[in-house]
């Protein structure tokens, strides 16, 4: 006798893009890009993909996005495919949303929900939890016109006349409401600690280095390429969530603090950039800041804009120093795909590697000094011969180009990053004798 199998069946869906863009064949391309992308995050939650196309919109329909017969066209689609869910890769009122439910009769979800659900999905530590959820409850907020006729039902009012009372829909945004103030306490609570824990790694002299990238680009690879670290790596799109961090000896002998970040995405929706300000301040306290590119995607040049923009408007918001710029080093990853580092054109800075391979990855750790010792400060140093201790400090915490011992005194030239130049200071004045600025 044959046994029944527990496993549910695989959710059918089918992924339609909405092109609004006149079509000559280079921005089709952009738009086949795009497509790609979308059925990969779709794909990445499990979802079956039996059906994908660009549909091109000639007037945006207020009540459907697409025009009517388009709408048909569609119908017709989830009844031949028997699609489950449909993924329409833009962002749908949720006016839009709930009309093509009823005209498709299966369940719409854009691109805003999709990326949610994914996040969701992903999430592991207690703080992406809490940053998912609330990106959630701000999402359900505005379409709770979307749930059904039971919202208009009335509660009883309160005191002897009774009273209107309160809809359905009203208790349900009261609750959400009371829940985002909760989770809005709770991640600030999280920012307090995790600022302590930053401001703890600040009294170790070790520069903090922040990957940042489009999302796929191989920032997780690379950061266990660098690191020797086990953290989840693969070809999928949003494979990693939380930032996770982890201690480098670079070749030189200089130790840094490698930081990996979620990865970035086009149209990002905006409650995941507000909720997920927590894992940007990352990046905002990063000394170096490694922008990894896929340079093998044939989108790799809007991908690097899209990141460049998110970065770009952290520094118009005050979160991040306007010259984040000269603190990046621009990393173009899978050159392997490409046949090998010499034969990827990169532009001036930037460094070429294969994270995968290994190949190139002496160029960025000496791109990584370079960049270090430019943000350092070259110091004259006089200490008294008995003071070990402070002499085992510069040893410790910067970099001793020089040194002379005389019979009284110990003189150096030791570069150190301006926070140690003055924490030096402070713990042994008048021992820096003079500062190169330069």
């Amino acid at each position: 006798m044959g046994t029944t199998s527990t496993v549910p069946p695989a959710t059918r869906a089918a992924v339609i893009l909405p092109w609004e863009r006149p079509t000559p064949h280079d921005e089709f391309r952009a738009a086949e890009a795009r497509l790609e992308e979308a059925v990969g995050l779709a794909a990445s939650i499990g979802l079956v993909i039996v059906r994908q196309a660009v549909l091109s919109i000639r007037a945006v329909r207020p009540s459907t996005l697409f025009g009517s017969g388009q709408v048909e066209q569609l119908a017709e689609m989830v009844r031949q495919d028997d699609v489950k869910v449909m993924i329409v890769d833009s962002r749908l009122s949720p006016g839009q949303q709930r009309n093509l439910e009823r005209a498709l009769n299966c369940k719409v979800l854009d691109r805003t929900g999709l990326i949610l659900d994914i996040f969701g999905a992903r999430a592991a530590t207690r703080e992406g939890v809490l940053q998912v959820e609330l990106a959630h409850l701000e999402y359900q907020r505005s379409r709770l016109v979307r749930l059904w006729t039971h919202l208009e039902r009335q509660r009883g009012g309160f005191g002897f006349l009774g009273g209107p009372g309160e809809t359905q829909m009203e208790a349900d945004r009261r609750m959400l409401d009371e829940r985002l103030v909760k989770l809005r306490k709770e991640l600030e609570q999280v920012r307090r600690t995790r600022g302590l824990h930053r401001t703890a790694r600040k009294k170790v002299p070790f520069p903090v280095v922040a990957l940042v990238g489009y999302t796929n680009a191989g920032k997780s690879t690379l950061f266990n390429a660098l690191t020797g670290a086990a953290v989840h790596a693969q070809d999928q799109l949003f494979a990693t969530l939380d930032p996770t961090m982890r201690g480098v000896t670079l070749p030189s002998g200089r130790r840094v603090i490698l930081s990996d970040t979620v990865g970035f995405i086009s149209e990002l929706p905006t409650e995941l950039v507000a909720a997920f300000r927590a894992t940007l301040e990352e990046v905002a306290e990063a000394d170096i800041i490694l922008h990894v590119r896929d340079v093998a995607h044939p989108d790799s040049a809007a991908q690097r804009a899209d990141v460049i923009n998110v970065l770009t408007g952290m520094a118009r918001d005050g979160m991040l120093d306007a010259n984040w710029p000269d603190r990046c080093i621009e990393v173009l990853n899978k050159a392997d795909l490409l046949g090998g580092v010499e034969a990827v054109e990169r532009s001036p800075g930037s460094v070429v590697i294969s994270a995968i391979t290994g190949q190139g990855m002496a160029d960025l750790f000496s791109a990584l000094d370079a960049k270090m010792t430019a943000t350092m400060i070259l110091s004259h140093v006089r200490l008294d011969v008995t003071d070990g201790a402070a002499l085992a400090w510069l040893y410790a915490h910067g970099e001793v180009l020089e040194r002379c011992d005389r019979e009284r005194d110990i003189t150096l030239e030791v570069r150190l990053f301006e926070e140690d130049r003055a924490r030096f200071e402070g713990l042994y004045p008048g021992t820096l004798v003079g500062v190169d600025q330069d």
